[in-house]
């Protein structure tokens, strides 16, 4: 019999504009790679950054949501495995899933704690300090919690996200798997870098509708790009990002070195030109796709606690991490003057890579995992017992919405 995935998308994969699209690539790959049959259905739209998923070997399917048409698509499907990408999804579909295909493993994609970024972002538009209870608490943290122990596997990007889970929440480690980037590492060389010489400048990448990179180049306009001019006259800055919004666009300033240049079709050629990477992330969660492109294209890079929060274990950065805009101003000039400091930084991002994203080991580890619960799915969910009482008919207050709401548009056609 053979293998059937269906991964349940918020939206379309778009590799070329967010770090979730890349994610969401990687999964698709190794998927492939296992053998499965791969569905990628969702109620979005489509645009023009959307991955071609047919052109992989991934058969594209849109769904309607809140409609029992889905019950009888995935009575027809009977999929093996189901990935919820984000939580969100899994709560307005993972009942269905749970119905009417019950000996399909559920897995959910988390990105990152959504939560978590949220009271972040909270905390930080107050201007207050963030702390862990006010994670805790949030309306947010209750629902995705409820849907990592809804589910057979959530698939966490950050070690620090794994953390805070298990030490905070207590969550079983039965539940979760680490499963950060997976990167390529055999193609990546210290040889095949472009070098320090053919470079010039500073680079900043981020989806502009992401909050925390439309808050980071704010910081780099307003905090740290005056401090680096004054020590560098004639440097310059090029921001990059689908979905910019105006007052980003606004921020463009030729005489000052500030350059907004918008989206790229291909990230790897702007990084390949630039000396240092900066991201002043004040708030955020998971892990962050443009400071894994540095590493890939041995770019030494800049960022805060938060923008580098999971990713390196107890290993050196590749540049810098600081919470401070006159440090973080300093040490990015001294990263674009310094030859020794800056081959230095690109050797410790070829380490992480090799270390902790090595996509062979990666794949290796989540496929084992998989098969692993698969082959006592049942047992596994007997010894979830919150997760079962969730599942519970009396708990399914996502489900009686979704059949009101159901009801409610057919009354109203």
């Amino acid at each position: 019999m053979s293998k059937k995935l269906l991964v349940i998308g918020s939206v379309w994969p778009e590799p070329s504009t967010t770090a979730a699209g890349c994610r969401m690539q990687q999964l698709l790959g190794a998927f492939l790679r296992f053998g499965y049959k791969i569905t990628f259905a969702s109620t979005a739209s489509r645009t023009e950054y959307s991955l071609d998923l047919e052109k992989v070997g991934v058969a594209e399917v849109t769904i309607q949501l809140n409609h029992s048409s889905f019950d009888d698509f995935i009575k027809k499907l009977l999929p093996t495995i189901v990935i919820f990408d984000r939580f969100m999804i899994e709560e307005q579909f993972g009942w269905r899933v749970a119905e009417f295909a019950p000996k399909a493993l559920r897995i959910l994609n988390t990105e990152d704690l959504h939560a978590l970024r949220k009271a972040r972002e909270e905390a930080s538009r107050k201007q207050s300090p963030f702390v862990t209870d006010h994670w805790k608490n949030h309306p947010m943290t209750l629902r995705e919690t409820a849907s990592i122990y809804r589910c057979d596997l959530s698939l966490i990007i950050s070690t620090y996200e794994m953390e805070i889970l298990q030490k905070e929440l207590h969550i079983p480690s039965e539940l979760l798997m680490h499963l950060p980037f997976m990167v390529d590492v055999s193609t990546i060389s210290k040889e095949k870098f472009i070098p320090f010489d053919d470079r010039k400048g500073f680079i900043s990448i981020g989806n502009g509708k992401h909050a925390p990179n439309v808050d980071a180049i704010k910081v780099l306009k307003q905090e740290i790009w005056p401090s680096i001019r004054k020590e560098l006259p004639d440097a310059e800055i090029h921001i990059y990002g689908a979905y910019l919004p105006q007052q980003v666009s606004q921020m463009h300033h030729p005489k000052s070195g500030f350059y907004v240049k918008g989206w790229t079709e291909n990230v790897d050629v702007v990084l390949n030109s630039a000396k240092v990477l900066l991201a002043p992330l004040q708030f955020g969660a998971g892990i962050k796709g443009k400071l894994m492109d540095a590493m890939r294209t041995g770019t030494p890079s800049v960022t805060t606690t938060v923008g580098a929060e999971g990713m390196h274990k107890d290993l050196p950065w590749n540049g810098a991490i600081t919470n401070n805009w006159k440090a973080f101003a300093q040490i990015s000039v001294k990263l674009h003057q310094s030859k020794d400091l800056w081959e230095t930084a690109q050797e410790q991002g070829l380490e992480l890579l090799q270390t902790i994203y090595n996509r062979a080991f990666l794949q290796d580890r989540l496929e084992e995992r998989v098969n692993q619960i698969r082959r006592a799915l049942e047992t596994h969910r007997e010894q979830n017992f919150i997760g079962k009482l969730l599942q519970h008919q009396t708990m399914m207050s996502t489900k009686y919405m979704a059949k009101w709401i159901e009801a409610k548009n057919k009354s109203c056609t």
